[in-house]
């Protein structure tokens, strides 16, 4: 921390004085830190300094009160009262032969405009019944406000509830043949069943409808693992290729067209494995062990039929499953193209689907998506997206007391969304809430977006570094590197500035004061540059941090800020 000495002018003890009676003023006063900072929201000061010996009148009263001054406005700290040792009040005792030791502390909350500011003292002096009188006296300059900037980049963290529009959906429809034990016959009372004329329509209906188009059909043919491995690989390459030559007709009847594919497997060891887990069989424990156990099909076939109470019941309810061939279509769903969403939003959105509407959000300009989001929640008021989603575009325009109205309501629907909780803490934050910022982050774990950096600024802004440091871990954001710069890790700070996802003026701001506190006068007139390019108002705000004071007369900063 830094202390700073001030020693009381000449003129001010002139004045003190001016009356025939003597009262001592403290001297030598040191103020911590100096200049002035923010932790924690408040800025609060030590102040520290002597009296004298023989200076402070043995009937003397002394109120000594800070003020911090501020745009034509005050603020006044507690006030401290020190007395002569004769004097009929109530205060600290002032030894006249001795002297004594002068202490005391400053505390209030930050306000933005404080940002250039001075701290003084302000003395209320009697000797019995004369007033003495005498000018404020300053003591410090200036609050460094940076951690303020962790408060500011919060709207760098907010999280965007996504809409789940897919230009191209699949979907599948499978059915099965069955066949008998070493056969590959077709029987007409597995090509007629209700599962193959359902896969037959679909295959028509995807053919003809207007946004579907047929992907793929497989036909896949199968044998079941009990049997030599070269007649199962027979058996599956037939079952496969009637399948095939069957469909094929079908679609010739059916006037599709349609690519077909084949894929066989001889020995369908993972579809028995899977039959027999979902099966109520006894003892199928043991059977799926010695899968398990074996990799060798041979030798898993023939350690399964020595377990032959198991093994009879598995050739009667799980083995007659797997001789099968497998029919599979693939479709895929064509939805509007960008072009004709944002065309039936304008004829009529409530045509298109919540998520469709949500995706037109996506592709208007931002200027626009207010009236998009504003749209979905009139035609989907249930839909919680649509008000987290306008709740970020408020919070990022700065009107943090109308997102948190749009956060509460996407939290009326959801409760326990964690993207809608996470952003709600970051908009609490933002108001100065840390209480209910608290609340909300801590039911925001499992949300996409960094909660370690969020957790960060949390703890920053309560000025809770040690904590702050270990919430941000490794994370790579401004708010990070405004902890790194408190924390005075400056080579931490530059890195972590260097490896922000999307730079923005914050953080060209922030690395103009890395370089004023390394004193890198060429990284402090390059970055402001870039920051007051990318937001005006910083030109202001540079002009009367504390940050850069020291650059206040030097010609190339003040061409900057000018």
């Amino acid at each position: 921390m830094k202390k700073t000495l001030f020693l009381v002018s000449a003129m001010a003890l002139m004045l003190l004085t001016a009356c025939s009676k003597d009262l001592g003023q403290p001297q030598k006063i040191t103020v911590n830190p100096s200049p002035l900072e923010v932790k924690g929201g408040n800025i609060d000061a030590d102040i520290k300094g002597t009296f004298p010996a023989k200076t402070f009148n043995k009937k003397g009263i002394l109120t000594v009160t800070p003020v911090l001054k501020y745009n034509g406005q005050e603020t006044l700290g507690e006030s401290i009262t020190y007395i002569g040792e004769k004097a009929k009040v109530n205060g600290k005792v002032v030894s006249y032969k001795n002297g004594g030791a002068y202490s005391q502390k400053f505390h209030c909350a930050y306000a933005p405009e404080m940002a250039k500011s001075e701290l003084y003292l302000r003395f209320e002096a009697t000797v019995g019944k004369e007033t003495l009188e005498m000018p404020d006296v300053k003591i410090a300059d200036g609050v460094i406000a940076t951690e303020q900037l962790a408060m500011a980049s919060t709207k760098d963290l907010t999280q965007l509830t996504p809409d789940k529009y897919q230009r191209i959906i699949q979907a599948t429809q499978e059915a099965d043949i069955k066949f008998l034990i070493q056969q590959a016959n077709l029987r007409s009372s597995e090509t007629k069943t209700a599962q193959m004329k359902e896969f037959r329509q679909a295959i028509k209906d995807a053919d003809a409808a207007e946004r579907v188009e047929i992907n793929n059909i497989q036909i896949a043919g199968y044998a079941s693992p009990d049997g030599g491995a070269d007649l199962n690989e027979g058996l599956a390459e037939k079952r496969q290729s009637v399948t095939q030559k069957f469909l094929q007709r079908q679609l010739k009847r059916d006037k599709v067209q349609a690519t077909l594919d084949s894929k066989v497997t001889a020995e369908d060891w993972e579809g028995f494995q899977e039959l027999l887990e979902g099966s109520n069989i006894k003892d199928k424990d043991l059977v799926l062990r010695v899968l398990s156990m074996y990799t060798d099909p041979e030798e898993r076939e023939a350690q399964i039929k020595n377990l032959s109470a198991v093994y009879e019941t598995i050739a009667d309810e799980i083995l007659p499953a797997l001789r099968r061939s497998r029919l599979i279509l693939t479709t895929d769903l064509i939805g509007r193209s960008d072009d004709e969403i944002l065309a039936q939003y304008q004829a009529d959105p409530a045509v298109l689907s919540v998520e469709e509407l949500l995706y037109a959000a996506s592709l208007v300009p931002c200027a626009e998506k207010a009236a998009v989001y504003a749209t979905v929640i009139r035609i989907y008021p249930a839909d919680y997206r649509a008000y987290n989603n306008t709740g970020l575009l408020q919070f990022k325009a700065g009107k943090v007391a109308e997102a948190r109205r749009s956060f509460a309501k996407a939290l009326e629907i959801e409760p326990n969304n964690a993207d809608v909780n996470y952003n709600a803490g970051l908009a609490a934050m933002a108001a100065g809430d840390l209480s209910k910022a608290g609340e909300f982050l801590g039911k925001a774990a499992g949300t996409n977006a960094d909660l370690g950096a969020a957790m960060g600024t949390y703890y920053t802004l309560k000025g809770d570094y040690t904590n702050a440091t270990k919430a941000y871990g490794k994370s790579t954001t401004n708010a990070a590197a405004v902890q790194q710069i408190l924390n005075e890790d400056y080579a931490a700070a530059r890195q972590t500035l260097a490896q922000v996802a999307k730079p923005n003026a914050t953080t060209a701001y922030l690395s103009a004061i890395v370089g004023a506190r390394t004193n890198d006068r060429e990284a402090v007139y390059a970055n402001l540059k870039t920051a007051i390019a990318k937001d005006a108002s910083l030109k202001a705000k540079a002009a009367q941090d504390v940050e850069f004071a020291k650059f206040a007369e030097d010609a190339n900063f003040a061409a900057i800020v000018k």
